[in-house]
């Protein structure tokens, strides 16, 4: 699946991992925050880790998000060539649902998140 290049089938199925309402959360915290580990994911929306990390599969598998490890941390970002197509997406649609209570709630709970990983410079 590449971006510019997308046919309808792979285009349905970026459409349908952003339509559930965790993935739409995870990607709005990633989309403000640039990487996130599991750890301050799993913090933010209070669910547990083997939740969270399914979500995070369906969006690796649309090539909506990327991993990369940093020492003992997996972090998750927007994927590279997605990010402009995404942008354009996730703008509007955060910009929309920025007041809806469990958004403002998991970007309460992330900033009141104690230890979180240092960030890495070697993008």
């Amino acid at each position: 699946m590449t971006i510019g290049t997308m046919d309808v089938d792979s285009a349905c199925a970026r459409m349908a991992a952003l339509s559930d309402p965790i993935r739409l959360r995870l990607l709005a915290l990633i989309h403000k925050h640039g990487e996130l580990c599991v750890c301050e994911m799993t913090h933010a929306l209070s669910l547990p880790q083997p939740k969270i990390s399914k979500h995070l599969a369906v969006l690796r598998n649309v090539e909506l998000v990327r991993m990369r490890r940093n020492a003992q941390w997996v972090l998750y970002g927007l994927e590279h060539e997605a990010a402009a197509w995404l942008d354009g997406v996730l703008a509007i649609t955060l910009r929309d649902i920025e007041t809806d209570a469990a958004i403002v709630g998991d970007a309460k709970r992330l900033a009141g998140m104690r230890v979180r990983p240092q960030p890495c410079r070697d993008k």
